[in-house]
């Protein structure tokens, strides 16, 4: 009998191509266990637990069979002329190609602009592979993370020598052991937050984002997982090295970064507290315009913390070894600048001070009202943009909720109006849809929620909601807006009690090598097909991922082949596989693991 239908549509002839495709996915990620137990990702014990655990015999459930391309879940093939990607020089070992230290003494140090990001020209870019560290280690799962860092990841003792008496860091044998000290918390850093919370509501989920300057090793923010508050901790690459690596190999979402002369790449009204401990920056200096970029990223009634210099300078100036005077006029500054900026001075006891933002700017004096106020016409253009020494106009958009109501609530932005071209359903149907999506991810990638994957990137983050689908104690997730996408959707983010940055990925990110255990990739590709090299994009995704990590990559067919080929000749394993609305949908998703080398590893044979 002849059937009806096109000759060369196979859809109902499956053959053995399913069994084979579900077989083909068991041993990547089969392989994927082996390399995490395999002794290089040291320590690591909760890859092995989930690899037995595994029950592959649920992807026959799922069909992977290609109809479009023959390559959906079809394994690699061997192809002439793929482009393999050298590993780089050792000494490229720590490499940030924005925050490169000899370029950096190249730029004026008034206000911080060298420690700014300055990246190289497209001819200087390197096209090779940025090798781990001899004896690098899967970190420890969290919450021992916080506590314990392998040597080998971040060989720098420094700070070890220099903060000594500031119980910061102690290297113990191979590791380094963080025992949540600080400068000015000399009780651990609970006791500290502790205090704070005698004024501030860190209890109830109100206060959910914070933002810490000058952040050192992290140890607040590390701390404040506990209150079940998310902090983006900021501090320059310094003399001392690696504070920003330190927090990310602890687990703890940290950014290189200063506040210098550039805006800072968040959006208005995004955090509920900002701290800064010592943090050596100069807040009554050039009329208060960094205390003035504070008031822009915090919301309305939101905190702001300074404790040591000069707050108690009457007590403290000859352990400080600084002159009253000096010290007084320092503090008399901030005093000022806070009132202009209409905040209310709630506790000063000991070295600590805090002040909240008051909620409505209708509450400020005529004299406090008087201060210059920014063109608010695009609050959301921040990137690369200098600092204003104006006041940014406060917009309540309604009250928040509390977390974790808030992640999965409308946000008030959206209820408002204040970002055009959205409305309530078009994010309802976003979050279900990402719901969809990472419960189809953790099919195929069955360790995602087993606390392996800890750091968490999301390049082309939209409304946030990939993160609020993933949300979990077990990490975190740094929800990347491009600055070339067509909504600026961060304030939405912050607004649901996520962190995020603006980012344009024709550049490097502003973080160490091997800082994320995850990176996932929405249409970003497609989004830069006219602006860089696909190239360019994958190389640098390659340099923040950790050894044995992994990618996933959403895109449409086409797209998503060209960027396999490339990663062929990168030290990764890949798999491609149908969406799961089915084989017929052109967007697919590629699964990929970085393959454990270190420096001094030049083999190019794949598992």
């Amino acid at each position: 009998m002849v059937t009806k239908g096109n000759p060369g549509d196979n859809r109902n002839n499956k053959g053995p191509m399913p069994v084979f495709t579900a077989v083909g996915l068991c041993a990547f990620f089969y392989i994927l266990g082996v390399w995490q137990r395999s002794g290089f990702g040291k320590g690591d014990s909760i890859a092995v637990a989930i690899n037995r655990e595994t029950d592959c015999s649920v992807l026959s459930d799922l069909s992977y069979e290609s109809h479009r391309d023959g390559e959906a879940g079809a394994p690699d093939a061997p192809e002439g002329g793929v482009k393999e990607f050298k590993p780089c020089d050792d000494q490229y070992i720590d490499y940030t190609p924005c925050h490169d230290q000899r370029r950096a003494m190249t730029f004026p140090r008034e206000n911080m602009m060298y420690r700014e990001r300055h990246c190289p020209p497209q001819e200087e870019k390197l096209y090779c592979l940025i090798p781990a560290p001899r004896g690098y280690a899967t970190p420890f799962p969290w919450p021992k993370s916080r506590d314990y860092v392998p040597y080998a990841n971040a060989p720098y003792k420094s700070l070890t020598v220099e903060k000594a008496v500031q119980n910061w860091i102690q290297y113990e044998g191979n590791v380094f052991r963080f025992p949540g000290g600080g400068t000015q918390f000399p009780q651990g850093a609970d006791a500290y937050i502790d205090e704070l919370a005698s004024v501030i509501p860190l209890d109830n989920g109100m206060v959910r984002t914070a933002l810490d300057t000058g952040c050192g090793v992290a140890s607040w923010g590390a701390y404040l997982f506990k209150k079940n508050v998310v902090t983006m901790s900021i501090a320059p690459r310094d003399s001392h090295e690696a504070q920003v690596q330190f927090a990310l190999e602890r687990g703890v979402p940290a950014i290189i970064g200063v506040l210098g002369t550039i805006m800072l790449p968040f959006p208005s009204g995004s955090f509920d507290m900002a701290h800064c401990s010592r943090c050596l920056i100069p807040w009554g200096g050039n009329d208060g315009i960094y205390m003035k970029e504070v008031d822009r990223v915090l919301r309305p009634g939101g905190y702001w913390i300074l404790s040591g210099p000069p707050i108690s300078w009457r007590n403290s100036y000859r352990a400080w070894q600084r002159p009253e005077d000096e010290l007084e006029e320092e503090q008399r500054q901030i005093e000022d600048i806070a009132k202009l900026l209409c905040w209310e001075k709630r506790h000063e006891k000991g070295e600590i001070a805090i002040w909240r933002k008051r909620l409505n700017t209708d509450e400020c004096t005529e004299q406090e009202a008087q201060s210059s106020t920014c063109d608010a016409t695009n609050a959301s253009d921040v990137w690369y943009k200098k600092m204003e020494n104006c006041i940014t106009p406060t917009k309540t958009n309604g009250s928040w909720k509390p977390f974790p109501e808030r992640l999965n609530a409308i946000p008030s932005r959206i209820t408002s109006g204040s970002v055009p071209g959205l409305s309530v359903e078009i994010f309802e149907d976003d979050n279900r849809s990402w719901k969809k999506h990472v419960n189809a991810y953790k099919r195929v990638n069955k360790i995602i929620d087993s606390g392996r994957y800890r750091n968490i990137m999301d390049m082309n983050a939209g409304l946030g909601s990939f993160a609020a689908a993933m949300d979990s104690p077990k990490l975190w997730v740094m929800n990347v807006v491009p600055t070339i996408a067509e909504k600026a959707n961060l304030g939405v983010i912050f607004e649901r009690g996520l962190i995020g940055i603006y980012h344009d990925w024709c550049e490097a990110f502003s973080t160490y090598p091997r800082t994320y255990d995850l990176i996932h990739a929405n249409a970003v590709f497609s989004l830069y097909k006219n602006e860089c090299g696909a190239e360019d994009i994958l190389l640098e995704m390659d340099r923040i991922l950790r050894p044995e990590g992994a990618v996933i990559i959403r895109d449409d067919v086409g797209v998503l082949m060209r960027v396999k080929r490339i990663v062929r000749g990168m030290r990764w394993k890949t798999r491609m596989v149908d969406n799961e609305d089915g084989p017929l949908v052109s967007e697919k998703v590629l699964f990929a693991v970085k393959r454990y080398w270190v420096a001094g590893d030049n083999s190019t044979s794949s598992l």
